[in-house]
C-alpha cells in the first residue's frame, strides 16, 4: 500500500534492540518496495534502571516510552521483544504484527558448554528472573543464583571471564546480535518442553496505533501462528493476573494438527506449579492450561 512519509520504527537504543527493529525494517522493505523507514532509538526507564526492575514497576519501563511515542505521532511503529511487554495492552494500541518467531529457548551459558547437571556443586549462575531462578533450583537445589542484569553482551560475559560459573540467556538474543554462533560450544539450550520459556521469549511484537496506516502496513509482515501463539500465551499472563513480581512461564506452540501449551506458575505456600494443555487452536490451548493452573492452585493475581 502506498505511504507517502518516512516510516519511523520505534525501537531502544541497545545492540539487541536495534538489531531486532531492522530485522523488521528490513522485512517491511521486502514487503513494500520503495518504502523508507527510519528507526528511532529511544531510552526507556528500564534501560536507565541498575536495580531490580520489579522494585520500580516491571515490564513496563521498556515499553511505556516507545507507546508514548507512538500515541504522540513522533514514530508510527514500535518493535518490543514480546517477552517485555506487560500482559495488558494500553487503550488504543495494538500488536500489528509478529514476524515469524525465532526460537523461544533458553540457554545456559558457560566456558565450558555445560549442561545443568554437570556444573560444580554450588555453582553461581546468574539470571535477574524469578522464572529462572525456580526453574534452577528445582534442577539443583544446590545452585546459588546470582541477580544479574544488563545487556546480553555484559551477561555473557560475566561466564565466560569467570565471574560467574553459568548464565542463562535467551536463545533468540544471542543469535539476533550474532553471538549465538561465536560462541556455540559454551552455549547449551535448554529443551523448552522442560525448561520452560517466558510467554513472548523468541517473539517480536510490532506496535501501532489501532487502526492506523502503518498498521495496515506491518500487516504484511505478520506471521499468523506466531501471532496466534503469542496472544494466547499473553491471554494465559492476563488470566493469572501476572506481573513483574510474577513467577510466570507460558509457551505455546503447534504440534502436528494440534495446537500445545505447557506453563507455570507461583502458588499459595511458595509453591511452583506446573501443566500441559492442547487444542484445536493456539487460544484454545491457551485457555485449557489456565484451567489447568488455576485447578493446581496457581496464584490469581489482583490487579
Amino acid at each position: 500500500m502506498p505511504f507517502d512519509q518516512t516510516l519511523r520504527i520505534g525501537t531502544r537504543r541497545s545492540h539487541l534492540a536495534t538489531a531486532q527493529a531492522t530485522l523488521v525494517a528490513d522485512a517491511l522493505r521486502r514487503a513494500h518496495p520503495g518504502l523508507n523507514c527510519e528507526l528511532v532509538p529511544l531510552v526507556t526507564r528500564g534501560d536507565r534502571r541498575a536495580g531490580p526492575l520489579a522494585d520500580a514497576g516491571g515490564k513496563g519501563l521498556f515499553t511505556a516510552e516507545l507507546e508514548d511515542a507512538l500515541r504522540a505521532g513522533r514514530i508510527h511503529l514500535a518493535v518490543h521483544s514480546a517477552k517485555d511487554m506487560p500482559a495488558e495492552m494500553p487503550a488504543g494500541l495494538v500488536i500489528a504484527a509478529v514476524p515469524p518467531r525465532a526460537d523461544p529457548r533458553d540457554a545456559l551459558v558457560s566456558r565450558d558448554g555445560l549442561e545443568p547437571a554437570d556444573l560444580p556443586r554450588g555453582a553461581r549462575v546468574g539470571t535477574g528472573s524469578e522464572r529462572r531462578r525456580a526453574q534452577l533450583l528445582a534442577l539443583r537445589a544446590d545452585l546459588e543464583i546470582v541477580s544479574l542484569r544488563g545487556n546480553v553482551e555484559t551477561r555473557l560475559a560475566a561466564a565466560l571471564d569467570g565471574e560467574l560459573d553459568a548464565v542463562v540467556l535467551a536463545m533468540a538474543g544471542l543469535e539476533r546480535v550474532g553471538l549465538a554462533r561465536e560462541h556455540a560450544a559454551r552455549i547449551h539450550p535448554l529443551d523448552a518442553a522442560a525448561f520452560l520459556p517466558a510467554a513472548g521469549q523468541g517473539a517480536l511484537a510490532v506496535q501501532a496505533q489501532a487502526g492506523s496506516p502503518a498498521a495496515a502496513l506491518a500487516e504484511a509482515i505478520d506471521h499468523r501462528p506466531s501471532h496466534d501463539a503469542l496472544q494466547a500465551e499473553r491471554a494465559v499472563l492476563t488470566g493469572l493476573g501476572a506481573d513483574c513480581h510474577s513467577c510466570v512461564a507460558v509457551h505455546v506452540a503447534r504440534d502436528g494438527d494440534v495446537w500445545r501449551a505447557r506453563g507455570l506458575s507461583d502458588a499459595a505456600g511458595s509453591r511452583i506449579v506446573r501443566a500441559e494443555a492442547s487444542g484445536e487452536s493456539a487460544g484454545a490451548a491457551g485457555r485449557n492450561l489456565l484451567d489447568a493452573l488455576m485447578a493446581l492452585g496457581a496464584a490469581r493475581k489482583s490487579r
